[in-house]
């Protein structure tokens, strides 16, 4: 099916930080690339400013302003990735299903499914371009603007199982070129059971972000110690809460520099 012509991946800007992609097929970088699972998000002023008088899904639809909350990160943060807004209940309403976010509680499905049988209410195809074209197009206008990460091709793929640590071996031979890790695993048993086939990513406890600055750079300096700087994407071991504090986000960020930047000579 042919795509239209605002989605189509044309007159990108240049590729100015490869650091993530890099880290992603194992090669050798200036630092560890760092970014934050949830990182355009209710942590941010600007960000409940600019979501405060819009219901959540006309934000999804809106590619002009998932664009505006997926770069409010990278205005702050020297960050190496971004992360397009949006949410993965896009997909059961691109297949008809009824999807209300309600104040105070949540998603919410009124029909939902709850046997084989219901299966059947699903749309039997779905039009990509036309049900979710929104999110193409924020995705295009997101990297036409001045953004220095995220390139088209050869895009890694990044699978992220919350307490698989069990599954360890099995994520790391799922084809996948970067394994996501959460803060049930220690980095050194990750390496062992990961080997040399696959990119880490994570693991530090989103609640160390409550911690004083000083306390999160110590924490960040050890598990830079613990998983090395090659081979290694900086992250979180689950996302960032509502009410996190931006300056410690960015003492995260800054400790991942600090103790990963290779200096010149």
């Amino acid at each position: 099916m042919a795509q239209p012509e605002d989605l189509l991946p044309q007159n990108f800007p240049d590729l100015k930080n490869d650091t993530f992609l890099r880290a992603a097929r194992g090669e050798e970088c200036r630092h560890v690339p760092v970014w934050c699972m949830r990182q355009a998000g209710r942590y941010l002023p600007e960000f409940r400013e600019t979501r405060a008088a819009q219901d959540f899904f006309a934000t999804c639809r809106s590619p002009e302003i998932c664009c505006e909350l997926t770069l409010q990160p990278l205005r702050r943060f020297p960050l190496d990735a971004a992360i397009i807004f949006s949410d993965i209940l896009v997909i059961p309403q691109a297949l008809g299903m009824d999807v209300r976010m309600e104040p105070g509680r949540g998603p919410v499905f009124p029909e939902p499914l709850k046997g084989p049988e219901d299966l059947q209410k699903l749309k039997p195809t779905v039009d990509v371009s036309q049900e979710l074209g929104y999110v193409f197009r924020a995705i295009t206008l997101t990297l036409k603007q001045k953004l220095n990460a995220e390139g088209l091709e050869q895009v890694p793929m990044i699978v992220f199982a919350k307490d698989a640590h069990y599954a360890l071996e099995d994520l790391s031979q799922s084809g996948y070129e970067v394994v996501g890790l959460d803060w049930t695993i220690r980095p050194q048993e990750a390496r062992e059971k990961a080997g040399k086939r696959v990119t880490l990513q994570g693991n530090l406890d989103p609640c160390a972000l409550y911690a004083s600055k000083e306390n999160i750079e110590e924490m960040v300096k050890k598990m830079l110690e613990a998983f090395g700087c090659r081979s290694y994407i900086a992250n979180l071991g689950h996302g960032l809460y509502p009410d996190m504090d931006p300056e410690h986000v960015g003492a995260f960020i800054s400790a991942v520099h600090k103790y990963s930047e290779k200096k010149e000579n």
